[in-house]
């Protein structure tokens, strides 16, 4: 089974590329950039990513990031973890990035950007998935901040999919972005944002409400509010759900607790992703698999959460068609091959 879910076709909707910095790429990159991290070794990295809770992982994350300097650190990064997703049946990326974070250190935003687009551009060709980039404001940073972030994005929103809100969720609620937001839809731009996660329902209606969100990431706290549930189950609003780290940052206390097989069986539109994978102890299909096995998954409802993840995507009608075309081929051999 391990085998048929690591090669079950599947998008990734929910991965934040700064979190797929394994600890031996980082102190590549620190040795490559003259960068000093605090820890002495990859090993005591690794250590540090025992988490309390989500800032203490971001305390970490954002030290971590220092080591991104050039675009070939950006490109780096985000083509090994294109690997690394198209060998566990990646067909699609949807990735986050924080260029507010990379430019408080002083880089430029096109570093940033160019960087990464030189590998989501080149995804198809090098490992046989498409990818696309999601520019993600942070929430715990004033909200001017993330206006001007959006302006120095517009020359490049060739190259990019969405916008998204990411980071610290409590005491930020969604609608302090409201008119950032207003622009990036004005822009072309697909809206995305983290809610629901630490912050309660009321979030993820706000950021239905005032943001007009295309997708909500996470939304694991809607399932506290009867009436959020049968509005996200009557409009198929998508939910991106990350196991393994809402399990990390003390979401809930074990897999077992995870809500995500009751989600689906309400009628939610969920699917399930990595977040910071490098972190939280394996990417999209390990994520998938060890659901499957601690909630009892059927391979129908594998099925629905894959195809859940390519409808919920941005990619164009004809190409999402293509994809659960293929999931249904893969499914299909796969029982063929079981029976035989």
């Amino acid at each position: 089974m391990r085998e048929f879910v690591m090669g079950l076709p599947k998008a990734e909707l929910h991965v934040h590329v700064e979190g797929t910095i394994e600890p031996a790429t980082a102190f590549a990159l620190a040795a490559r950039n003259g960068v000093r991290l605090p820890w002495a070794t990859p090993d005591e990295l690794a250590a540090a990513h025992d988490f309390a809770d989500l800032q203490s992982f971001l305390d970490v994350y954002y030290a971590v990031m220092a080591v991104l300097c050039t675009p070939a650190d950006f490109a780096d990064v985000a083509d090994a973890y294109l690997a690394r997703a198209a060998a566990q049946g990646v067909r699609h990326v949807e990735m986050f990035f924080d260029p507010q974070a990379h430019v408080a250190r002083g880089l430029p935003i096109e570093t940033v950007i160019d960087g990464l687009y030189a590998a989501t551009s080149t995804a198809r060709e090098r490992h046989g998935l498409t990818a696309g980039l999601i520019l993600c404001m942070m929430r715990d940073r004033p909200v001017d901040d993330a206006a001007a972030t959006l302006a120095a994005a517009l020359p490049h929103v060739d190259k990019l999919v969405g916008v998204g809100l990411d980071s610290a969720e409590v005491g930020y609620p969604p609608g302090l972005f409201a008119q950032v937001f207003a622009d990036a839809r004005a822009a072309g731009l697909h809206v995305v944002a983290h809610a629901g996660e630490e912050g309660p329902a009321a979030y993820v209606w706000e950021a239905i409400r005032t943001l007009h969100v295309e997708r909500v990431d996470h939304g694991l706290r809607s399932l506290e509010d009867p009436a959020l549930v049968a509005h996200l189950v009557g409009t198929g609003l998508p939910l991106t759900v990350c196991p393994f780290s809402t399990v990390r940052l003390r979401g809930c206390d074990t897999l077992a607790d995870h809500p995500v097989a009751r989600m689906l069986r309400v009628g939610l539109n969920v699917s399930v992703h990595s977040d910071d994978p490098a972190y939280f102890g394996g990417y999209v299909g390990d994520n998938l698999d060890a659901v499957r096995e601690t909630l009892g998954l059927t391979v129908a409802e594998l099925q629905t959460l894959a195809a859940n993840s390519f409808r919920s995507s941005f990619l164009p009608a004809d190409a999402v068609q293509a994809h659960l075309r293929g999931l249904d081929e893969y499914v299909s051999a796969r029982a063929q091959y079981s029976k035989g």
